[in-house]
This record gives structure tokens, C-alpha cells and sequence, in this order.
């Protein structure tokens, strides 16, 4: 699948984004423009920015797995 597909696909998704540079970012995929994601990207305390990067700077964009579902320990019994 092609970087534009995946975008596209997870627009509205928590995703990890690779860059060349050998860096990488992560946050909520806003949009597909111009060439270019549109990331809101959480900053510290209450601020966040919408970051964007052209698909040139960008080596992979891979969408957050789910949550592990915790492990039961014991099965509770009713007490009647």
C-alpha cells in the first residue's frame, strides 16, 4: 500500500509517522492536502498543533495497534 493510501485510509487515526530523517512524530491524522498530512500533534499541558509533512519527508505512517484487553485473573462467582 502506497504512503497516500494508508493516509487516506487513516485519516482520523492515531498514527506513528517515520520520517527520512531518521526521526518520527506521532499524533491524530487530520487531513490529505496538497501533498502534505496535516497531524495534531500534542505539544505539553493543554497544547496541541496541527503539524503537517509533505509525503517526501515521510518514510512510513503506521497506524496505533489496540489496547491489549486485560487478563482476568479469576472468574468473580455470584455470592447467591
Amino acid at each position: 500500500m502506497s504512503l497516500q493510501q494508508k493516509a487516506y485510509a487513516w485519516i482520523g487515526s492515531p498514527v506513528g509517522v517515520s520520517l527520512m530523517d531518521g526521526t518520527g512524530t506521532s499524533g491524530i491524522l487530520c487531513s490529505v492536502q496538497g501533498g502534505s498530512i496535516y497531524l495534531i500533534e500534542y505539544l505539553y499541558h493543554t497544547q496541541f498543533a496541527t503539524k503537517h509533512y509533505a509525503f517526501s519527508q515521510i518514510r512510513d505512517i503506521y497506524p496505533f495497534p489496540q489496547c491489549p484487553q486485560p487478563q482476568l485473573l479469576y472468574q468473580a462467582k455470584p455470592m447467591y
